[in-house]
């Protein structure tokens, strides 16, 4: 009888939920458990055409811990996850309070690719809006 992969080593839609509460809580110890060693995570904003680029568990969980520490009630709300295979889609609404104290609440997503039922790529997009004043 031939064996198949089980579904534990996959990652599934429920796996991108429990990802996405481990951002909510602010967890970066818990987010770099669904993470490759050799993770990619493309930041929203950066100078490149592909964002900022943050590579290693390392870097990766400091670029997370930047954005807890930018938007210190950072949140990512009203989530839908999707995954086909090796990819993935996770759609949310980022609300949050900038250090300088303007407010921002924009739709986004991530576009991820998966390894070994881990997260090895993290792309995130988000819609640029103008800053709001509290």
């Amino acid at each position: 009888m031939a064996t198949t992969e089980t579904s534990a080593s996959k990652v599934t839609a429920d796996t991108l939920a429990a990802f996405s509460a481990a951002f909510n809580r602010h967890d970066a110890n818990a987010l770099m458990e669904f993470m490759t060693e050799d993770c990619v995570f493309d930041a929203a904003g950066g100078s490149e055409v592909y964002g900022a680029r943050f590579v290693g568990r390392d870097a990766v969980r400091a670029a997370f811990e930047a954005v807890f520490k930018t938007f210190p009630d950072a949140h990512w709300g009203k989530g839908r996850h999707y995954v086909i295979g090796e990819r993935g889609v996770s759609e949310w609404v980022f609300t949050g309070t900038h250090a300088e104290g303007w407010r921002i609440e924009a739709e986004g997503c991530d576009l991820f690719e998966f390894r070994d039922g881990l997260i090895a790529v993290k792309r995130a997009f988000r819609k640029e809006r103008p800053k709001q004043n509290v």
